[in-house]
């Protein structure tokens, strides 16, 4: 019986690219060349004084179960947040997303990990997640083919802004 092995592929909406970050289990890491991702609890445990010096290699994961508030305050140290997808039905870390992007107006890259899967991409891009870990063989032939599919309009506001066409119900004007 033959074994798949999935590949991990780093896309952004302007294509596929070499990813600089390599995910780190430590702090250790950081004594060695490139970008780091921590996990929360390794993030949290360095210095502030560590933390603002290495901010252009420094990058978090979040787990759905960890708070987004025990980072907010920390935003301005970080360059990369990951926010991780284990399966496709625990959307936790799309509100995170979002937060990031609308309450806390972070400005660096938003990187969803994990099950990034072919019908969550458009919503994932329109809350602001903008470099994607993918190893779904379906979306990864879709990519390289150029779709990203979605539907064309929104019933909510993201922090991507609706294309021109057609606006939200609640918001029309009476005519007459």
């Amino acid at each position: 019986m033959t074994e798949l092995t999935t590949e991990t592929r780093l896309w952004t909406p302007t294509g596929f690219r070499e990813d600089e970050w390599v995910h780190a289990e430590s702090a250790d890491a950081l004594t060695g060349n490139g970008r780091f991702i921590l996990p929360l609890q390794a993030f949290l445990g360095l210095d502030a004084d560590v933390r603002r010096s290495a901010k252009e290699r420094l990058g978090v994961l979040l787990l759905p179960g960890d708070e987004l508030d025990k980072i907010a305050g920390l935003l301005d140290q970080l360059s990369l947040v990951a926010l991780a997808f284990p399966a496709f039905n625990d959307g936790r870390s799309f509100s995170k997303g979002e937060l990031l992007r609308a309450r806390y107006h972070f400005q660096g890259a938003v990187r969803a990990t994990g099950q990034v899967l072919v019908d969550q991409l458009p919503h994932m891009l329109r809350l602001g997640f903008d470099e994607f870990e993918v190893t779904n063989p379906v979306l990864l032939k879709r990519l390289e083919e150029g779709r990203t599919g979605g539907l064309p309009l929104y019933y909510q506001p993201a922090a991507e802004p609706e294309a021109k066409g057609p606006k939200y119900s609640w918001r029309r004007k009476r005519t007459g």
